[in-house]
């Protein structure tokens, strides 16, 4: 569990008493879903710059789809795990805890929400030095804040730590999810690893306030792109990734990929 006082040097959740009352108020209510959700509200991040290119960075992937490998338990809505996954698994034995999000694209093309395939093609083509023979995935549907502060962050870090991974991509899934995701980048980023957030969702990120988001205007549950459609991937996080490097201090960049895939969809180019 991260230490009290480092949670306070480092404000992963800023003015936590006011975000503690909004939140039980909420869960007084009988709520269960993220209507009405009192959102984490940051004014800062913590910032770590990029020490290495990105050819020579040794990046990991991080998922809040809720993949697990089919046969091992199961991820729960509110549960602060994750799983570790090899990258040689293959899509048809990945399964996904689809909390609050729709998973019919992840289901169609794994490379949707966590897009192993894409970022091989990354490593093979030298855009990336390698992606981490491991990736991590939780089920982001987590309304305790406090919990993925506490126990879920510090642990991914940790595991992050010991792969010697030099950055980190993480994805979202749902609304809820980019909450969780934000605060996971966070604590990664103030662990000394600098973090890139793919998002699609700018209210979220705007008030949770990752490190690093690169935002398009995407659709929960393929946030990583549109199913069946590389191309589309691969733009996206082609221009994400290559923000890492250059983007000196926290903040939002709008990706105008959308724009390019328009007229390539018209063509009918996927």
């Amino acid at each position: 569990m991260i230490p009290e006082a480092r949670i306070e040097t480092v404000e992963i959740i800023e003015d936590l008493n006011d975000w503690q009352r909004r939140y039980d108020s909420w869960e007084a209510a009988g709520n269960r879903g993220d209507s009405d959700y009192p959102f984490v509200k940051n004014r800062r991040a913590p910032f770590t710059p990029a020490r290495r290119a990105l050819p020579m960075l040794n990046l990991a992937l991080i998922s809040t789809a809720g993949a697990y490998i089919d046969g091992a338990p199961g991820l729960k809505p509110n549960e602060p795990v994750f799983k570790e996954i090899p990258i040689e698994v293959d899509a048809s034995d990945l399964r996904f805890a689809a909390n609050g999000y729709d998973p019919a694209a992840v289901t169609q093309d794994i490379n949707s929400q966590v897009p192993i395939e894409r970022l091989l093609e990354f490593e093979r083509n030298g855009v990336i030095g390698q992606l981490n023979p491991v990736f991590w995935s939780f089920s982001g549907f987590i309304p305790n804040a406090i919990s993925v502060v506490n126990e879920l962050a510090p642990a991914l870090a940790e595991r992050l730590r010991r792969y010697e991974v030099q950055a980190a991509l993480i994805i979202p899934a749902s609304r809820l999810d980019h909450q969780s995701a934000g605060l996971v980048a966070r604590v990664i980023e103030a662990s000394g690893i600098p973090t890139m957030t793919l998002a699609v969702l700018k209210d979220v990120v705007e008030s949770v306030r990752p490190p690093r988001v690169a935002l398009y205007a995407g659709v929960l549950g393929s946030v990583a792109g549109k199913p069946n459609f590389p191309e589309h991937q691969r733009r996206i996080l082609d221009e994400a990734l290559r923000l890492i490097e250059p983007i000196d201090q926290p903040g939002i960049r709008q990706l105008v990929v959308e724009l390019e895939s328009k007229v390539e969809k018209g063509r009918g180019e996927r």
